[in-house]
């Protein structure tokens, strides 16, 4: 039997304040740093999964809500979602807070793919993900959709082939 881990046992918290260096002429945090942010927390939590080195092998649509400004604090929040031979799907909640107003807003959210390898750079298997909770089990549910989307979007995949996404490519009510 596969070795099993819960989806909270991968849970990892990081915080940053946003400093000038980290800013735009606009005085927020520039997109590619708080990418390398969400990378760095993302690797831990599928590190943690797997007790292996990862890979960065994917990033999902990275969607910038809302700038994150001058001062600010960042809170990254990354937890694996599902894990599949050698790969894992990491979930990352971005948000902000203004401390001296006392305000806060979710920033940002994306799902990055890392592999396992082992010393040599060979992809190796990582353990089963058991989610418990009503949030984790709705992630892992769309981790296989979003996986073959991923897949057949690479041309890694046929769309015939995604059994998860034949009714987004063929019409099934026929």
């Amino acid at each position: 039997m596969k070795k099993q881990k819960f989806a909270h046992e991968s849970l990892v918290t990081t915080t940053e304040m946003v400093l000038p260096n980290d800013t735009n002429p606009l005085n927020n945090l520039m997109g590619g740093r708080l990418m390398h942010l969400m990378d760095v927390v993302a690797a831990i939590s599928a590190q943690k999964h797997s007790n292996r080195i990862v890979v960065t092998a994917s990033v999902d649509n990275v969607s910038f809500q809302h700038p994150i400004a001058l001062g600010d604090v960042v809170y990254l929040e990354a937890k694996v979602t599902r894990a599949f031979n050698s790969s894992m799907e990491v979930h990352i909640r971005v948000s902000s807070e203004n401390v001296p107003s006392a305000t806060t807003s979710q920033t940002n959210e994306a799902f990055f793919t890392f592999v396992a390898v082992d010393q040599s750079g060979n992809p190796i298997g990582v353990p089963e993900l058991v989610p418990e909770t009503k949030d984790e089990i709705e992630l892992y549910e769309g981790a296989l959709r979003r996986r073959q989307l991923r897949l057949v979007l690479g041309k890694r995949m046929k769309p015939e082939d995604a059994t998860e996404l034949k009714s987004i490519f063929f019409d099934t009510q026929k």
